[in-house]
């Protein structure tokens, strides 16, 4: 038995402009609520009793992520139609059978109408990550869609849910794969260059491939430059600006597993001759120390605002990085900057931004506004879906 969830009024506008989240503070109450557990399907109606949609029930200000607008059953069938439509985007894409490029997403949240699930592809392996209980209790229905769209095109299929679901839910868990076959962690190739795969141990899906296409513009600035890359990770932006034709390259993690997984991925790439040097050492400390050699900076950092209420600090935290980058860079530098914070807005950070060259007293020029690429789809209704936003600079 379905629990319906009734609006107060007025409340349903949202969701007429097609947006996928119903707040707490919008539901005047729940019809069944005894029986509801985190994570069952709900239905939602106006104030009225007029059906308006279909979604996961979750504890927490965010109590519906909407799957449809309609009311149909959420099977195996309606999972296989979802799956086949992103496929069928990336393949517009030119992403399910490109040999240059054998990793890239699948699903990606609200972008794809899957609020709450993330699916990643490494060759053939599929990395699913639920970020809500109602997409973990379906990610076995999830393992057989993707395996019924690829065919054998797709393997095996790893769960990794455990750090990504919302903590509150209590939920036990632990990763592992969802397919009898079981994939060895390889490298992949993106844009031709080579790097290691680890979607058991590293973070996120085990690579960062929303930066695909920056990278592809590091690349092209890099020649004669040299390079510092901050926030490092993988590496991935190092091996672009080596293959780019960078003088020199300086890979800095606060993590030692991090720098050492980015030297190697430049050792697979061009061997041990690279002049290439990997620094464990927190990047704010790493830019205070260091000399005014670089003419390329790439700042990549975490999110620094998981959600709004921290997002003033965040803004500080981006200018004070932005400013001693550009205090540091040489004269006619590059500096690509980075946020990939939700809570964090496109005019937000340009502001921050801003406020850091006035502090370095440089004159900057933007040369490119960035986001995220083509596979990690933003949903027009859905403007949430649009995190990642970045600034190419020049920097005299």
């Amino acid at each position: 038995m379905i629990a319906n969830v009734i609006l107060k009024r007025g409340k349903e506008e949202s969701l007429l402009r097609r947006h996928l989240w119903i707040f707490s503070g919008a539901i005047a109450r729940i019809e069944g609520e005894d029986n509801l557990t985190e994570g069952d399907i709900v239905d939602v109606y106006t104030s009225e009793r007029k059906f308006i949609a279909r979604g996961h029930y979750q504890i927490g200000s965010i109590t519906v992520r909407v799957l449809t607008f309609e009311q149909e059953e959420i099977n195996d069938e309606w999972w296989a139609e979802r799956i086949r439509r992103a496929w069928e985007v990336r393949k517009a894409e030119g992403l399910t059978d490109n040999p240059s490029t054998t990793c890239y997403r699948l699903i990606h949240g609200e972008g794809d109408m899957l609020s709450g699930l993330v699916v990643d592809v490494y060759g053939s392996t599929a990395v699913v990550q639920c970020h809500s209980v109602g997409m973990f209790y379906a990610r076995t229905q999830i393992a057989n869609a993707i395996r019924k769209v690829y065919g054998d095109a797709i393997q095996s299929v790893y769960d990794k849910s455990s750090r990504t679901l919302p903590y509150k839910a209590g939920i036990d868990t632990c990763d592992g794969y969802l397919t009898e076959i079981r994939s060895n962690a390889g490298y992949v190739l993106e844009n031709g260059l080579k790097f290691e795969v680890n979607w058991e141990e590293g973070q996120k899906t085990g690579f960062f491939i929303d930066q695909r296409v920056n990278r592809e513009l590091v690349r092209r600035y890099a020649r004669g430059r040299r390079v510092l890359n901050t926030f490092c990770y993988t590496g991935g932006f190092s091996v672009y600006a080596a293959d780019g034709g960078a003088t020199e390259v300086v890979s800095v993690d606060s993590s030692e597993r991090a720098v050492e997984l980015a030297a190697r991925n430049m050792t697979l790439n061009f061997g041990e001759q690279y002049p290439h040097r990997a620094v464990a050492m927190d990047t704010f400390d790493f830019l205070k120390e260091m000399d005014d050699s670089f003419d390329l900076v790439i700042l990549d950092p975490p999110a620094f605002a998981k959600h709004h209420k921290v997002a003033p600090e965040a803004l500080k935290a981006y200018k004070r990085l932005n400013a001693k980058a550009m205090q540091k860079i040489k004269s006619g530098g590059i500096l690509f900057t980075f946020s990939c914070s939700q809570a964090v807005n496109k005019e937000q950070f340009r502001m921050a931004v801003f406020s850091a060259a006035a502090i370095a007293g440089r004159r900057v020029r933007i040369l490119h506004q960035l986001t995220q690429p083509e596979d990690h789809a933003i949903n027009i209704y859905h403007p949430e879906s649009e995190y990642l936003k970045g600034l190419v600079l020049y920097v005299e």
